[in-house]
């Protein structure tokens, strides 16, 4: 798949994502309104995030700065072959 050039479909791209994530937030607390489903939400919202940054932030910046990672399915690809060497070693 072609790179995304143009900022301003970058923008929509970004709002967007926001848009989903907030509209979905918003319907599970509608179904099911408890505190406890609120947190639940937030700490799922802020692992996957953590999870996101690791992967494209961390990996390319720390772990292993030559590789390029374009998608989260190249990143599932390059853990495990790191994982399945580390197996075989």
């Amino acid at each position: 798949m072609k790179d995304l050039q143009s900022t301003k479909t970058m923008w929509l791209k970004g709002i967007l994502f926001l848009l989903i994530g907030g509209m979905s937030a918003g319907l599970l607390l509608i179904e099911h309104g408890s505190w406890r489903v609120a947190l639940l939400l937030g700490f799922c919202v802020w692992g996957f995030c953590r999870a996101y940054y690791f992967a494209f932030y961390v990996i390319q910046h720390w772990v292993d700065p030559e590789y390029r990672f374009s998608g989260l399915g190249h990143f599932l690809v390059y853990a495990w072959k790191r994982w399945r060497g580390a197996q075989k070693s």
